[in-house]
């Protein structure tokens, strides 16, 4: 990455000398989020003079990872973090706390050891829900996948993040070192747990005797993330560009909010996270339950009734007074699901919500909020919705979400458009949305997806209602009517 030697917009650059750093953090999956989020806070603490032994290198398994490996490695690891504000002002840093990056296909065995080395005290992830080879409803690892199964047969070429991380806690075990922290960042309910079960199960299937060490010696504390970062565009690389004078092939824009909250629990030291604004708790599932149900479950309200309405951006949905309303209902539904957080005004979260969602800057996009539906929906919207019925409460705008979800699955718009389904499920929730116009209940039938929703009557009936309203008369009648007649209970 270049700069002019006289830029327009004086930006500030790394103070720290970063030729003495040690790599104390591997973080697999290296995205804008990473980036906005946790090597932000690296840099922060760097900033001040701390955590020169938890600077980070990426680690790239995918083969889509080899676009980034390219970039951070001829721009030595820097890129520009813009934080966009709603009134316009923006802040820019380049930000320098990734110091290596290697790519797992190119040379397994030299990420493997410098996994297994004792520099090496945390392991972090950003693997997409998707990522943990988990069945959510039932918590059991899928131990019949070809990549893990091919792993487990070749300990020292993994492909796989199981893979990886085993092979280099054993080769800890095996030299008497403690063993490194593994640390989830993502939107996972507690991403810590599930991150053991995997790692867990996949190690059984190579040595019970490794498996029961790590479940018993290796730290994976929970934690709770979050910071819209939409994905970079052309048009973000020119404004860095013409506007800043600074050439990043992939520069990252973020909103000003920022919060991570995470288990103080480490096996072999951590940073000083909180001298960076992270908040370091004792339980992190009321802080998680939050920002799942609340931030995570009200993106999907929003996605599919936005995106069949026609709109392109967030913040254009959030311009629409209607759709608006329909959220702020969908949440007060959610409220009671959510217990008390140490320290957070459950009323104020839900209005900074609305007010960040509608961040005109941010431009970030509603398809990017629609994909993956297979992997958020279950984790997102299904437990608020089971938690209200089996207490009795109202769950009509929960079965609204998830009809906009089965409309959006047809694959066309309302213009009769083919729309782009970025699912892994997309062909299977395609067919099953196709079902459910003549069969009430058929989509919600997967109790993988939705547990036990379809043998909730009243429920089915509520979810079909929706679903056949936007099939005849489109998402706009739709959340127009929910939000000007249901309303839920405090």
């Amino acid at each position: 990455m270049t700069t002019a030697e006289t830029p327009s917009v004086p930006i500030p650059h790394p103070s720290y000398d970063r030729t003495g750093l040690t790599a104390g953090i591997m973080h697999i999956g290296v995205g804008n989020f990473h980036r906005a989020h946790q090597a932000a806070v690296i840099d922060q603490l760097l900033e001040k003079g701390l955590a020169r032994d938890f600077a980070i290198c990426g680690v790239g398994v995918l083969p889509g990872d080899r676009h980034m490996r390219d970039i951070l490695r001829e721009q030595d690891g820097l890129y520009l973090l813009e934080l966009r504000h709603p009134d316009g002002q923006r802040e820019q840093r380049i930000v320098g706390s990734i110091i290596d990056y290697l790519y797992l296909p190119d040379d397994p065995g030299a990420v493997i050891e410098k996994m297994a080395s004792p520099s090496t005290r945390i392991v972090s992830l950003t693997i997409t829900e998707g990522g943990y080879n988990t069945d959510f409803t039932t918590n059991t690892f899928d131990v019949d996948n070809p990549d893990v199964q091919h792993d487990v047969e070749h300990p020292d070429r993994p492909g796989t993040v199981f893979g990886l991380v085993v092979e280099a806690l054993s080769r800890r075990r095996a030299a008497g070192d403690v063993p490194f922290t593994v640390m989830s960042c993502d939107n996972v309910p507690m991403n810590g747990d599930v991150t053991r079960n995997a790692l867990v199960s996949f190690a059984a299937l190579r040595d019970p005797a490794l498996a029961t060490w790590i479940a018993e010696q290796v730290a994976f504390p929970n934690s709770m993330v979050d910071r819209i970062t939409p994905a970079t565009t052309d048009s973000d690389r020119v404004h860095v560009r013409s506007q800043l004078s600074v050439d990043d092939a992939w520069p990252v824009a973020a909103e000003p909010f920022f919060q991570w909250v995470i288990e103080d629990a480490f096996t072999a030291g951590r940073p000083p996270f909180e001298q960076a604004g992270v908040q370091i708790v004792d339980d992190v599932a009321p802080y998680e339950l939050m920002k799942l149900r609340l931030l995570n479950g009200s993106h999907q309200a929003l996605a599919y009734f936005g995106a069949l309405a026609g709109y392109e951006f967030v913040e254009e949905a959030m311009a629409d007074p209607d759709l608006v309303r329909f959220l702020e209902k969908y949440m007060s539904e959610v409220l009671p699901t959510v217990p008390a957080v140490p320290g957070i005004d459950l009323q104020e979260y839900r209005t900074v919500l609305v007010e960040r969602f509608s961040n005109p800057a941010i431009r970030d996009t509603l398809a990017r909020l629609c994909a993956d539906s297979s992997n958020r929906i279950p984790k997102f919207v299904v437990p608020s919705i089971l938690e209200n019925l089996e207490a009795g409460r109202p769950a009509e705008l929960g079965a609204a979400v998830l009809a906009s979800w089965a409309r959006y699955a047809t694959g066309i718009d309302e213009s009769r458009t083919a729309i782009p389904l970025a699912d892994v499920n997309a062909a299977e929730r395609s067919h099953a949305a196709d079902l459910e116009r003549s069969d009430p209940g058929a989509f919600v039938r997967d109790a993988r997806l939705f547990g036990p929703l379809a043998s909730h009557g009243e429920f089915v009936s509520m979810f079909h209602s929706t679903f056949t309203t936007l099939v005849n008369d489109g998402a706009r009648a739709t959340y127009q009517r929910l939000a000007h007649t249901v309303t839920p209970g405090e």
